[in-house]
């Protein structure tokens, strides 16, 4: 029987990042050869910042390289969020 309906992971985290409290949305995408989570989170100035997570090894990873320092520098605790999420 095929599936009819998939499941859809979403959250939001709050995470320190650039010395503030901002709230990460987390939405996962899954599909045969894609397994991935769009992440947004907003400045100070409400700008927001789109940007993608995929597994690497046992770790999950950003894939963009053109954000702010201060969300890749929050990597490890978006990865922690993320890793906790799926258990």
């Amino acid at each position: 029987m095929p599936e009819l309906f998939r499941k859809r992971i979403q959250f939001s985290r709050l995470i320190k990042a650039n010395g503030r409290l901002r709230e990460f949305n987390f939405l996962k995408s899954e599909g045969p050869k894609n397994n991935f989570y769009e992440v947004d989170v907003s400045d100070e100035y409400g700008k927001r910042f789109i940007f993608t997570m995929r597994p690497d090894g046992t770790e999950w990873k950003m894939d963009e390289t053109a954000i702010p320092t201060w969300i890749r520098e929050a990597e490890p605790l978006l990865d922690a969020a993320i890793t906790e999420e799926e258990r």
